[in-house]
């Protein structure tokens, strides 16, 4: 099996699966530890995306994150810091099957993402055969141009009040996959800040929802609730990043917590004394 394009769910593609009108998802991943990667693929996971815009990681150890989850099946997404070429140019070298590039607000952004993402003729990404995503010049330079170009998966986040304002003109620009919808970022420009939930937030993500529908392109959003993510899906959206590593790894240990010193019927307070001493 060639490892830089994975197992079966992988060679898919995830810009094709989209393009047949399947559900995604998966997390956003801030652990530096390709182990994670592997265990949200074998847990079945669509993609991860790899985050580097926010928290710790390296364009070095994001690539042993990429490795790991092709191997465990689910498609590689880097989050870049930023829409510049340097950024998107080294995460998509690494391997990664797409790119999430943040703050989004207008065609000209959109087109420039675009441009940094796809070789010539739908771009002018830059070329170099020697990196892990064309196997370090193993395989055939023109059928690895063009495979990267087919592949490729370009998400674009709309994260503000002036990127909902011009969706309209982003989404007539060739190559955009998927429009990713950042609920917490919006809120903040809706003067909300945090309450993804609140009344205002929705209704502009529904109608940017339906405008998306109606020419062509995938939704993506956030939901870092499982019912809410189930909403998101049975409204049209096929692009679900369901929570983030860390808070998987938290919510998960927490609750496990609690449940087991509830049934144990002990109380901390009671067994080691106010100030914690037994």
């Amino acid at each position: 099996m060639d490892d830089t394009r994975g197992d079966s769910r992988a060679v898919a593609g995830l810009r094709r699966r989209l393009r047949e009108g399947h559900v995604v998802v998966g997390p956003f991943m801030k652990f530096g530890d390709a182990a994670a990667a592997e265990i949200m693929g074998l847990a079945g996971f669509d993609y991860v995306i790899i985050d580097l815009e926010h928290g710790p990681l390296s364009v070095e150890t994001a690539q042993g994150l990429v490795r790991a989850a092709r191997l465990a099946g689910a498609a590689p997404v880097i989050r870049v810091a930023a829409n510049a070429g340097p950024d998107i140019l080294r995460a998509l070298d690494i391997g990664a099957e797409g790119v999430q590039v943040p703050h989004v607000d207008s065609a000209e952004a959109a087109e420039q993402a675009v441009h940094y993402a796809r070789y010539h003729p739908e771009g002018e990404r830059g070329v170099c055969r020697y990196v892990r995503a064309a196997g370090y010049s193993s395989e055939d330079r023109f059928r690895y141009f063009a495979r990267a170009n087919e592949e490729t998966c370009v998400v674009l986040h709309i994260e503000g009040r002036e990127g909902l304002e011009r969706l309209e003109e982003i989404l007539t620009v060739p190559g955009v996959d998927v429009v990713f919808l950042g609920p917490y970022d919006l809120s903040q420009s809706l003067g909300v800040p945090g309450q993804v939930r609140h009344p205002a937030v929705i209704e502009r993500m529904l109608e940017a929802v339906r405008r998306a529908r109606a020419a062509g392109v995938a939704v993506g959003t956030f939901a870092d609730d499982v019912t809410v993510a189930r909403e998101w899906v049975m409204l049209g959206v096929q692009y679900i990043s369901y929570s983030v590593d860390v808070g998987i790894l938290y919510e998960a240990c927490r609750r496990a917590a609690s449940e087991i010193k509830e049934s144990s019927g002990e109380d901390t307070e009671e067994r080691y004394g106010s100030d914690g001493e037994a």
